[in-house]
């Protein structure tokens, strides 16, 4: 049946309370659906319809909830029920979970860990959020460098059912410092009597604790990687990251850079578990100051008041060419941006991108100018045409410039290139546009400055 039918089926069977019906229901769910069903219910019953569940089904549904979902039913829960929950589910999870508790809870609840998950939870949450070290497992499998194939194969069964991935194989020496990696693929093609040593790649692709969660997932995406190793300063092996996990990242820096692209900033657990006073709180802010910057763009109407009461056509064509340049600079603050944080452009790139930049705008520009100036024929004569074609050349210039250039010059001061948005540039290229149509149109009508 589809999650559609299924969804339905069950809110009936809740509804009726009907516990069989409830219990069959959620079986024939997928983890990611049932979480997604979880989220529409209430904490309470979202509790009790994971409660239908085995232990290892309901670790895994769980994992799929957002961090505020998951804090609230870990409210609800006795820390014994907690602790039974936290053991099945994966290394990196069962630390991000602990770490979203209260102080007090997270030591009630460790106490009803056994030693070995106890130890990891304490270890995976030491590490700062955002990096690496707080992204990785420890559940993955190793073998000795000194080990033969048979040997090898032998250990990846005993250590199979407990590790995220067992498709790359990570070789360490005696002092547990990552020295190669073996796919199964090649081990199981390999004779028995064949040494691990001969085998693995030693060419490494790997992150220390402390790198940046977005230079992880670059480096997952740059190398087609399962999974990268992870190690401490003296290179022993301590965490894997799997390319999953990785994809979460890059979801959460891409609606990351989205939401500053609008000046709004990070949401904490989603647009839909915002609360409205929060959703005010990370709007308001930036909406006030451009309203301030937005001053400027009227001082300067003030300050050409002759030039439009002796052209009041010209105030026609004014939305139209300020419009232009804010668009013209929001288009090259995005390229500029997402390129910024992709890696592809860097610092010492922005010479060579300027002059392309400039050269791309021209043409935006003469374009735009050229069917502007067929309007501005039509309602003002040549003269004006003239004024409002020079006018968006210069200013669809002048914004391309702008919207290029402030991711630069924000990243030079060690700021997010992503607060370089939408709005922001718009309000300097509006400014900006105000000035030049006006200033080329006193130029040009002959009228006095």
């Amino acid at each position: 049946m589809t999650y559609a039918i299924l969804s339905e089926a069950l809110r009936a069977a809740m509804a009726r309370n009907d516990d069989n019906a409830i219990t069959h229901l959620i079986a024939e769910l997928q983890p990611a659906d049932l979480a997604d069903f979880i989220t529409q219910q209430n904490p309470a019953a979202s509790l009790e319809l994971l409660r239908h569940l085995p232990l290892p089904e309901r670790a895994e549904a769980f994992g799929y909830l957002e961090q505020e979902q998951q804090l609230n039913l870990a409210r609800l829960m006795p820390e014994r029920e907690l602790a039974g929950l936290m053991t099945p589910m994966p290394a990196d999870e069962r630390a991000d979970l602990f770490n979203l508790l209260p102080e007090p809870r997270q030591e009630a609840t460790l106490r009803h860990l056994a030693r070995e998950e106890r130890e990891d939870v304490r270890r995976l949450a030491s590490y700062r959020e955002g990096t690496a070290g707080a992204l990785m497992t420890t559940d993955y499998v190793t073998i000795p460098e000194q080990a033969k194939v048979a040997e090898a194969l032998a250990l990846v069964r005993r250590t199979a059912p407990d590790a995220e991935t067992i498709y790359q194989l990570y070789v360490l020496d005696e002092r547990r410092r990552l020295v190669g990696t073996l796919s199964l693929r090649e081990l199981i093609l390999n004779s028995p009597a064949s040494s691990v040593r001969a085998l693995m790649t030693t060419e490494l692709v790997q992150a220390e604790v402390d790198l940046p969660q977005e230079e992880v997932a670059r480096l997952i995406s740059r190398y087609d990687l399962l999974a990268l190793p992870v190690v401490d300063a003296e290179q022993r092996l301590v965490g894997i990251i799997t390319y999953d996990d990785a994809m979460d990242v890059a979801e959460e820096e891409a609606t990351e850079d989205i939401h500053k692209g609008g000046t709004i900033g990070k949401l904490e657990g989603g647009l839909r578990n915002a609360s409205l006073f929060t959703l005010y709180r990370k709007r308001i802010v930036w909406l006030v100051l451009l309203v301030f910057a937005n001053i400027f763009s009227g001082a300067g109407i003030a300050h050409f008041e002759e030039t439009i009461e002796a052209y009041i056509v010209l105030v026609f064509f004014l939305p139209l060419l300020i419009d232009s340049g804010g668009n013209a600079g929001s288009q090259a603050a995005t390229l500029m941006v997402r390129g910024i944080a992709t890696g592809d452009v860097r610092l010492a790139d922005w010479g060579k991108l300027l002059g392309r930049e400039m050269i791309v705008a021209t043409g935006l520009g003469l374009t735009m100018a050229l069917a502007v100036s067929l309007l501005g024929t039509f309602r003002g004569g040549p003269d004006i045409a003239l004024v409002v074609a020079l006018s968006m050349l210069v200013i669809v210039m002048v914004g391309s410039l702008i919207g290029m250039s402030l991711p630069f010059v924000l990243n030079r001061l060690g700021w997010d290139p992503a607060t370089a948005s939408a709005p922001l540039v718009t309000t300097i290229a509006d400014a900006s546009g105000v000035l030049i149509y006006f200033g080329i149109a006193t130029s040009l009508l002959g009228l006095p400055a």
